[in-house]
């Protein structure tokens, strides 16, 4: 959560409100949060000096936070970094939300890493299809067998059409 933060406070300063509103207005569609998370998010970052909270502003008194340069740095090797965790999804929209924010050679480097790590976990799904597609299933299994497999081929289906848009929506 912390690098999403980082990435919207990128675009301009924002106020925790304004910060909520903006997960609310798109990001909720990959990454969800509180209010309170994200209060608890931006403490973190100011205390290692990635965020800075701004002066009270406008009629109510709201109070911006703006990224410093080491928070502008964080972002970026974020950014940069190997796709990692165990929600893919996640991880890849969250970087593709803010790519715009990069240089095209910087976009194309994380563009890449994106597709690896998808292609990555595609080969272990098919890898572990191909071994458990002659398993003996003992009396009685059958209907439990028959829907983990489902689980399987939608996951080894949801990663080729994940890829398919890598490779065509990311440089």
């Amino acid at each position: 959560m912390a690098n999403v933060i980082l990435g919207l406070l990128m675009l301009w300063p924002q106020s925790l409100y304004e910060l909520t509103k903006s997960f609310e207005a798109g990001i909720s569609l990959f990454y969800s949060a509180s209010t309170g998370s994200i209060k608890r998010a931006l403490d973190r970052l100011s205390s290692a000096g990635f965020v800075e909270l701004g002066e009270e502003s406008g009629p109510r008194g709201k109070k911006p936070y703006s990224i410093t340069d080491a928070g502008r740095g964080e972002f970026r090797r974020w950014m940069l970094s190997e796709v990692d965790g165990s929600d893919v999804e996640t991880a890849v929209l969250s970087r593709v939300y803010f790519l715009g924010l990069l240089e095209p050679q910087a976009r194309a480097e994380v563009g890449s890493r994106i597709r690896r790590r998808i292609s990555a976990d595609l080969a272990q799904l098919q890898a572990f299809e191909s071994q458990v597609g002659g398993t003996a299933i003992p009396e009685g299994y059958e209907a439990v067998a028959e829907y983990q497999f489902a689980t399987l081929r939608y996951g080894v289906a949801a990663h080729n059409t994940a890829l398919e848009w890598a490779e065509s929506q990311l440089p």
